[in-house]
């Protein structure tokens, strides 16, 4: 299992509160997140794939939802996610002619039976719930020869935030990602098949803090840690943080690194046997039972 200590553990119940109340801003705030969900999406042009059931776990607003739709008109799309006010913007984005399904539900219980997707598509829903946990759902719900591809962040992801509140607060301000490698130990653990994961690093640049802070307020994307202080940050505490992260600017910005891991892996092509009940009676074993009670003809 990972170590999932107080930088990973998140308060699910306040981070859906968080994303239901960004709901409305989350699409024009969603810079990042656009430009990495095209890429997924157009990865799967290298893959030989005609899903009939298609999951976009940790939907959002249903864009990819409807881009899925479009490239795999046959597929019915499953838009799921834990917030449901992301989920009634996602409405908006089915049609008639190309219809989407929406569930609200937590990615580590799907209400899907075993071996039923054909595709798992997730960009950035990761971070904000244990991989442990969500890949062994993933692994229950996909189809042999099915495909998991996914984004999420890696560690060097805030680093310039992280660093700037570390100076001026003990408790964790900036959530932590896990390393791609031990995500792709997480997926072996699983049961996938031929896991691949890279790395691509991007910097978004702002004129000051408080734009950066707007920004993640807007994509929902709060301090949600289990271990966080619940307490109000008073503006003495956020001026110093400034100036922390004021020692960081370079040629008139302030960077915000992401380091982006995008994944996949494969169903294996049988899939995994039920561990065994101890109540379970194999056919041969009754057999041979049967002819002991009958004894030596």
């Amino acid at each position: 299992m990972l170590d999932e200590g107080d930088a990973y553990l998140v308060d699910a119940a306040f981070a859906r509160r968080a994303f239901n109340r960004a709901s409305p801003s989350y699409d024009a705030a969603a810079v990042l997140q656009t430009e990495v969900r095209e890429l997924l999406l157009a990865r799967l042009e290298l893959t030989d794939l005609d899903p009939l059931l298609i999951l976009d776990a940790g939907a959002g607003t249903g864009i990819a939802s409807r881009e899925l739709k479009q490239r795999y008109p046959k597929a019915r799309v499953l838009a799921v996610d834990s917030a449901e006010r992301m989920l009634a913007v996602a409405a908006g984005r089915s049609t008639w002619l190309r219809p989407l399904s929406r569930v609200c539900a937590d990615a580590a219980r799907l209400p899907l039976p075993e071996a039923s997707v054909d595709l798992i598509f997730s960009n950035f829903m990761l971070p904000w719930g244990a991989a442990d946990q969500v890949f062994a759902e993933f692994r229950r719900v996909l189809a042999p020869r099915g495909l998991l591809t996914f984004t999420t962040l890696g560690p060097d992801t805030l680093r310039e935030l992280r660093r700037a509140w570390a100076s001026v607060d003990p408790h964790p301000r900036v959530h932590g990602f896990i390393d791609m490698h031990d995500l792709g130990d997480a997926l072996v653990r699983s049961g996938f098949a031929q896991p691949v994961l890279d790395v691509e690093r991007y910097t978004l640049e702002y004129a000051d803090v408080s734009r950066l802070a707007a920004d993640l307020k807007a994509l929902g994307e709060v301090n949600a840690l289990a271990g966080r202080s619940r307490g109000l940050t008073g503006p003495r505490r956020f001026e110093a943080m400034r100036a922390a992260y004021e020692s960081q600017r370079r040629q008139g910005r302030l960077p915000a690194t992401y380091e982006v891991v995008f994944g996949q892996a494969w169903g294996p092509a049988q899939p995994r046997r039920p561990a065994a009940s101890p109540n379970t009676v194999s056919l041969e074993d009754m057999r041979t039972q049967l002819r002991a009670r009958r004894g030596p003809r």
